[in-house]
């Protein structure tokens, strides 16, 4: 009896705790969501659980002063090309560097992880006078192309393949006259998308906060995603006036990353109930 009554002591702060963990990481949107109702000065005064009366305000100067829906479909074919493509092709490496032997194997292994220690902020002027050389201004290809090369990808899906399956599962089907393009499809990739899942939500939420390197690239304004139009909208009268409106879009934004996430979550968790493949 005294070990089931320290088992339901332990498990009650457990879940207290826990609970407690959950209301302070709830507690931004919260605040996120609130704001979006209110005014300006409303919001400058300090924070409030209660909603404000602005959200019709806020509203209206979010579509005067910026093409909301031209802004989220823009964003929204961005970040689906670059998951699509750093999944696939970071997917299709991993395994190539996994469980093929070939020469420089290891050199491309090693560059792989030198390169992960590199900053994307060092090379950002050398990639902007190469595009204004190749003529990429205000276009789509340098946000969407290099986004094929993700060594950090690679260098998780390599190991996480090498963890859950064994090199002995690929020699039945070849024994059986499938091409190595085909055991990769129909083998391999179900097994690798639990990590394919982790890795494509972490790209799409990146590709859809980037704001930098479209910043710098992408001048037509019908053509900017949402993260740029949101930094104008700040800038289009004084911070005060604008501040409801921008927490407005800021709290719209995120509905394509939740939906995202609900998405690839269920691999993720269909993964790890199934469990890895056994020797």
């Amino acid at each position: 009896m005294n070990e089931k009554v320290k088992s339901g002591i332990a498990k009650f702060f457990l879940y207290a705790f826990l609970i407690i963990l959950a209301v302070i990481c709830f507690l931004p949107f919260l605040m996120m969501l609130i704001n979006s109702t209110r005014s300006g000065n409303e919001i400058m005064t300090g924070f409030s659980l209660i909603p404000g009366s602005s959200l019709g305000t806020n509203w209206k100067v979010v579509t005067e002063n910026m093409n909301l829906g031209r802004g989220f479909l823009n964003s929204i074919f961005l970040a689906v090309c670059n998951t699509l493509l750093v999944s696939y092709f970071s997917a299709i490496t991993a395994y190539g560097l996994a469980y093929y032997k070939f020469r420089g194997a290891k050199v491309i292994f090693t560059s792989m992880l030198i390169f992960m220690m590199v900053p994307s902020q060092l090379s950002l002027l050398g990639f902007y006078d190469l595009c204004n050389n190749m003529r990429l201004i205000d276009n789509y290809i340098p946000l969407i192309i290099p986004s094929i090369a993700s060594p950090a990808t690679v260098f998780f899906l390599r190991q996480y393949i090498l963890s859950v399956m064994p090199k002995a599962i690929l020699e039945v089907p070849r024994i059986d006259g499938a091409g190595e393009i085909t055991i990769f499809h129909k083998i391999v990739l179900p097994i690798m998308a639990p990590g394919i899942a982790t890795m494509a939500i972490g790209t799409f939420v990146g590709s859809w906060n980037s704001y930098l390197i479209p910043m710098l690239l992408i001048n037509s304004p019908e053509k900017r995603p949402l993260p740029v139009m949101v930094a104008e909208l700040s800038a289009v009268r004084d911070i005060t006036t604008n501040l409801g409106a921008t927490y407005l879009v800021v709290a719209i934004s995120i509905v394509p990353i939740m939906i995202a996430f609900c998405f690839f979550s269920k691999y993720i968790i269909s993964g790890i109930s199934a469990g890895s493949v056994k020797e």
